[in-house]
């Protein structure tokens, strides 16, 4: 095993964006990829490592620079400041991911024709708006996503939907998940929705703890979601190659 990562620029209309990608040059062939939606924090060294994952999977992982720039804002207040005008304007956000799944579709080493996409908090969203949008998506994974709907045109839903959630969470209370499920059975698209109990927001990210309950990581429910994750993508894209 190789695993090679790189920058990759790509554009949004006249904003530039600093992706990542990581891939198994090992393997000569084109691979099905993985697009990573980042949390509030932009593209940082987590987003990095879950590409770098996929890649030692045998996929091409490449996670987006919703932000642009490879903004990484580091307070709280910074955070909602880039955050909150995407998650507030759902068409602008959706154009941005288009962006960079079109920059990804591009690569070489892609076969554009197997995608499928996860994404944390933030990036949840990100990934069930795609989902949403009627993206040629194979698989669309959030991670404790903010769950609300996006007032935009309903789409045939394409993708596999894996949900995974923690039941405490605060930013996606109990009524977001009901109205999520609600939302994905009246889409007849393939869906799934793993709550785990005694958890909270951020329960992917290791030594995540606000002290208030609001973030915390929790190592049972990371290692069941990955799990879920991994059996996911082999799903999808087991038969790869074949035939």
């Amino acid at each position: 095993m190789s695993i090679i990562t790189k920058p990759v620029e790509y554009m949004d209309g006249k904003q530039k964006c600093i992706g990542f990608m990581a891939w198994d040059e090992s393997f000569a062939d084109a691979k099905p990829c993985v697009i990573v939606n980042h949390a509030w924090s932009g593209m940082d060294s987590f987003a990095e490592d879950k590409a770098i994952q996929m890649a030692a999977q045998g996929y091409v992982g490449f996670c987006l620079d919703n932000y642009g720039d490879g903004a990484l804002p580091e307070t709280v207040e910074d955070k909602q400041a880039m955050m909150m005008p995407l998650k507030d304007d759902r068409a602008k956000l959706l154009k941005r991911i288009k962006a960079g799944v079109k920059a990804a579709k591009a690569l070489p080493e892609v076969d554009e024709t197997h995608m499928a996409m996860m994404g944390f908090c933030f990036g949840g969203l990100c990934t069930l708006d795609a989902a949403r949008s009627g993206m040629d998506l194979k698989a669309a994974i959030s991670f404790h996503g903010l769950l609300d709907a996006p007032d935009l045109p309903k789409k045939k839903i394409k993708a596999k939907v894996l949900v995974a959630h923690g039941w405490d969470d605060p930013m996606a209370p109990p009524a977001h998940v009901t109205a999520l499920g609600e939302e994905l059975a009246a889409a007849k698209c393939d869906w799934q929705l793993h709550a785990y109990g005694q958890t909270t927001h951020a329960f992917m990210v290791p030594g995540a703890d606000s002290g208030d309950g609001t973030l915390k990581h929790n190592a049972d429910s990371e290692r069941r979601a990955w799990a879920s994750t991994l059996e996911l993508l082999d799903d999808v894209f087991g038969m790869h190659g074949v035939g």
